[in-house]
């Protein structure tokens, strides 16, 4: 498979996991939410491993790890 195509596959399986992670969130299935965005991260890491990515895409779950951040103080 080529790069081109590598890249297309793994940016379509990262917002697959994006989009069942924040389903999962909204659904109260917390341990899938953590399945689903840590499935997103690891392919984020692989993408630029393999250089298919020239830098890692910025995490989509950003807000709300800072969210939950801000409620711990």
């Amino acid at each position: 498979m080529s790069d081109h195509k590598s890249r297309i596959v793994l940016i379509h399986v990262m917002n697959q996991a994006e989009r069942k992670a924040l389903d999962s969130l909204g659904r109260y299935k917390f341990e899938m939410f953590g399945y689903w965005s840590s499935t997103w991260v690891k392919y984020n890491q692989l993408g630029a491993d393999m250089g298919l990515f020239e830098k890692k895409k910025p995490n989509p779950f950003k807000t709300l790890i800072d969210t939950a951040r801000d409620m711990q103080q």
